[in-house]
């Protein structure tokens, strides 16, 4: 088969997923095996998936492809959320746009019937794209928070914890969404710093409630930054300690539009150095006034209605947008002499995470879950470890914060895209939680002695988190078929893969759930990946159109190359940034690995006849070794009881790369095991790009017209596959494709099971790259002196290893162009001279050099050694550190100066060579 010059993804990336599908590799069943189970956290089914949502899905697969790999039974649960508030938006502005109806027009099953008619239509766009990502999804239990089963559970646990006394009703001060027109959590608010304005108004003071102030009346300045709620104030405040104040006990204020007298009251909340030190008390739109207000008894006045407009009881501008209020009350203000400054103000302001709305504090009837006896149940796992945060140093007490000041959860929403509440009313306001009317009649019946009364059901839907703190359980019908088969054994699940956006709304409360309905904790790994960013440091977002188009990026690059990109740029738990020039760096990544398998393949015709002995080697791969043990002479490669043989050397660069491969898989394990993703795949392509194209290859590589070892070439298939495995939970298109184009084989890579780690040979790890290191230094002292690639060069080695170079002598003097190689003679003349490790060698040309430039270069080496040198023995002179400091510690930090030491007086030989 004829390779294509570069590797093309669009022609091998569907016919994979294709095969692995209909090979049903990615379906579980329970068996005997040990459960490797992550639930995928469930996208909104609203629309495409961004870039957060792509390095998510990646994480997830490399860890259940490389469980998949090691024996595991590996099962990924893919599903979507309902989304009730930013679905519910998308549905309404359909209907408005492609119908002409409002929502209020319709009934409320006419709009869920157009609401599931929408999800059908759009749901399956995010499945495409997992799908064309290569997640290794189990694509029979797909879940949607809204499936019967599903929306059953819901209401099962909602009635659950009624009767337990832990949801309640009442009014309550709430964050109100005006766009959306529904109550929010506080942590569906997000809080952000904005350039506000101060208001600084005039009200007047009196001496009683029935008194009018006229002209002359003293008055107190309040600075106000919403002047717009002005006109639902039924108090003043100040600190019982401002001496500003003291001679307004007993007093009252006027409100200043509506003329309303309200009393002063004194409470050390307030701070005298902010403002005025005066505060207009609001109790219907600020939870400070909120609780001044029960504290003191003050009266509530909502002055704005659930569109965020004046209200009725606003008394003037009713109908107003309140943006529009704030202009129009602060010019009025102005008008009638009340308004003596405005100035700029640095404010903090709270904006609906699903609308972007400005949010309202506003008293409201809502539903409410009693988080106090959760908190504890989240908790302790996280603190005793059963939960495993990573990173932890990051979030662990940031989670603990949280849970330790935790408020109540308002749960009920005012939409109808979701779960409703449970909960019928009769006509005189009497209210019973049940799963169904049916069970709802009985209850009515049994309480109250009503047997027909007309019963309503709560208008409300329940949060959407309400419903995915369930999802680890309910994805497997742990509450609707409690200690059924799969709940039994996928759950607890092994790890969460998640936002860190969302370690409150979602990771604790499934940590709650699971802990009262599993009496376990959902998972024992929770990996929160970092914020995605563009190159300024933006979060990508729709709204500022920086996010690429994952499919359109899968079309330019590949999924491979996308995959890579991402997961290149994102260290652990840290925010990214992401541009094109990853996915691209994924691409030429791709062509290397693809040029690679052109390179092996083309080896395949060069094969020799035997594979006892590789063919006679002349010309310029015979080289004249001088002066090892009275040896000197040609040595050719022919078998003739020549022990320094090309075959030795190849075996050497074998033996090296063999070790270099178990070196790097261990290392991949143990960073894949602290979720150091990223580490891992730059371990991989370090091994891949480098070791073994840059250097093994290389190595290994036959001369002009020279035949490949038959033994070598088959090694190099099984180093090749290795790499393949070690990368495909990474890669894991092209990783297939290069897997079955080596060799015919019978199995597919994504469920070859992965092989034990051996431990690698530290002498022949340290001789490799001591071979390197000999390499690249003669190669940058070839360049620096100007010597041409095709000029031949004879090598002089001082060493006291001789043993180990001659076992490398082939692929040294290959790699340098060198003719002849000398053992531990003087150099001739004048050579190029340098010191590399703790040995020294000299380059013969026919050329002229550069002598003080040479040894200027040594100068430069030798001081910085004896400042490294310096440092090292003050660190080992230091005793305190030699008494604390582990052993190996210590001996490391003496190899580190032996070695310098050696190296110093190696190069102060040399500088004494060129002198002479």
């Amino acid at each position: 088969m004829e390779l294509s010059k570069n590797y093309e993804p669009s022609l091998v990336e569907d016919r994979w997923n294709n095969r692995w599908k209909e090979k049903a590799y990615f379906k579980s069943i329970p068996d005997s095996r040990p459960p490797f189970t992550v639930v995928i956290p469930p996208p909104n089914v609203t629309g495409v998936l961004h870039m957060g949502h792509t390095l998510n899905e990646t994480v997830q697969d490399i860890l259940v492809r490389k469980a998949r790999m090691n024996g595991f039974n590996a099962c990924w649960v893919p599903g979507s959320d309902h989304a009730s508030i930013a679905t519910e938006a998308k549905v309404v502005e359909m209907l408005k746009k492609e119908k002409n109806i409002e929502k209020f027009q319709l009934t409320r099953e006419e709009f869920l019937g157009y609401a599931f008619e929408w999800k059908e239509k759009y749901g399956g766009i995010i499945y495409s794209q997992i799908d064309k990502l290569g997640c290794s999804v189990d694509w029979d239990r797909v879940s949607f928070t809204m499936d019967p089963d599903y929306y059953r559970a819901v209401i099962k646990v909602f009635v659950d914890l009624y009767n337990k006394g832990l949801i309640y009703r009442g009014a309550r001060m709430i964050n109100w969404d005006p766009a959306a027109k529904t109550a929010l959590s506080d942590e569906e608010v997000e809080h952000r710093d904005i350039q506000g304005r101060l208001y600084y108004v005039k009200y007047y003071v009196v001496d009683s409630p029935s008194e009018q102030p006229a002209a002359h009346s003293p008055h107190i300045t309040i600075a106000t930054q919403r002047p717009e709620t002005i006109m639902g104030d039924t108090g003043v405040c100040v600190n019982p300690e401002d001496p500003r104040y003291k001679n307004l006990r007993g007093k009252y204020a006027v409100v200043p539009l509506v003329n309303r007298v309200v009393p002063i009251i004194f409470d050390d909340y307030v701070d005298p150095a902010f403002g005025t030190g005066a505060l207009k008390v609001t109790p219907a739109h600020d939870i400070n006034d909120y609780n001044l207000g029960l504290k003191y008894q003050l009266e509530i006045v909502d002055t704005l209605d659930e569109n965020g407009a004046l209200s009725e009881a606003a008394g003037i501008f009713v109908g107003m947008d309140r943006f529009e209020a704030r202009n129009k009350v602060a010019e009025t203000l102005k008008e009638q002499g009340l308004l003596l400054k405005e100035e700029e103000y640095l404010t903090r302001a709270g904006f609906s995470q699903r609308s972007n709305a400005l949010v309202e504090p506003r008293i409201s009837t809502q539903w409410f879950v009693s988080m106090a006896f959760f908190a504890q149940k989240a908790l302790q796992p996280a603190l005793d470890g059963r939960v495993k945060i990573h990173p932890e140093e990051r979030f662990l007490n940031t989670y603990k914060y949280w849970l330790e000041n935790i408020k109540d959860w308002c749960i009920s929403r005012q939409l109808w895209w979701g779960q409703r509440i449970p909960a019928w009313y009769d006509t005189e306001g009497r209210c019973v939680v049940a799963e169904n009317e049916e069970e709802a009649r009985k209850i009515f019946s049994e309480k109250y002695g009503v047997t027909d009364s007309a019963l309503n059901q709560d208008e409300d839907v329940l949060d959407t988190w309400f419903s995915s703190w369930l999802w680890p359980i309910e994805v497997f019908k742990g509450i609707t078929n409690p200690g059924n088969k799969d709940i039994n054994y996928y759950y607890p699940t092994s790890t969460l893969v998640t936002g860190q956006d969302i370690i409150f709304f979602w990771v604790a409360r499934m940590i709650m759930a699971g802990m009262e309905y599993q009496q376990e904790i959902p998972f024992s790994d929770v990996y929160f990946t970092g914020m995605v960013r563009d190159r300024q440091g933006r979060k990508m977002s729709k709204q500022l159109g920086n996010s690429p188009d994952l499919l359109q990026l899968i079309d330019k690059y590949g999924a491979d190359a996308v995959r890579f990109g991402i997961l290149i740029s994102a260290p652990a738990g840290n925010d990214l940034l992401f541009d094109e020039q990853s996915p691209e760096q994924g691409k030429l990544f791709n062509n290397k690995l693809w040029n690679a398998l052109k390179l092996v393949k083309m080896w395949s015709a060069r094969l020799a006849d035997t594979e006892t002995g590789p063919a006679e080697i002349s010309g310029q791969d015979a080289v004249q070794v001088m002066d090892v043990s009275g040896f000197s002479g040609t040595l050719q490669l022919n078998g003739n009881g020549n022990e320094y043989s090309q075959q030795a050397n190849q075996d050497f660069a074998v033996q090296w790369f063999s070790n270099r491969l178990e070196e790097a898989r261990a290392e991949v394990n143990r960073l894949m095991a602290d979720f150091k993703l990223s580490e891992a795949l730059k371990t991989i392509y370090s091994l891949i790009w480098d070791d073994f194209c840059s250097w093994y290859l290389e190595w290994i590589k036959p001369g002009l017209n020279q035949p490949m070892h038959p033994g070598i070439y088959q090694r190099t298939l099984s180093f090749f596959t290795e790499l393949m495995q070690l990368l495909h939970p990474f890669m894991p298109f092209i990783t297939e494709e290069i897997y079955h184009l080596l060799e015919e084989r019978d199995d597919d890579l994504c469920v070859r099971q992965s092989l034990p780690l051996q431990t690698p040979d530290a002498k022949v790890l340290q001789a490799g790259s001591a071979l390197k290191e000999v390499i690249t230094g003669i190669r940058d002292a070839r360049n620096k002196n100007k010597i041409k690639p095709k000029e031949e060069i004879k090598l002089y080695i001082r060493t006291e290893s001789t043993d180990m170079f001659m076992s490398v002598y082939h692929i040294l003097s290959k790699q340098v162009n060198a003719n002849a190689i000398a053992f531990n003679t003087e150099a001739l003349g004048h050579n190029i001279s340098m010191v590399i490790g703790k040995d020294k060698f000299f380059i013969e040309t026919a050329g002229d050099f550069d002598v003080s430039g040479q040894q200027e270069e040594l100068q430069k080496e030798l001081q910085r050694l004896e400042g490294f040198l310096l440092s090292v023995e003050k660190k080992l002179g230091n005793e305190r550190f030699m008494q604390n400091a582990k052993p190996e510690i210590v001996a490391h930090e003496q190899k580190k100066k032996s070695d310098a030491e050696a190296k110093i007086k190696a190069i102060k030989e040399s500088l004494s060579d060129l002198s002479n």
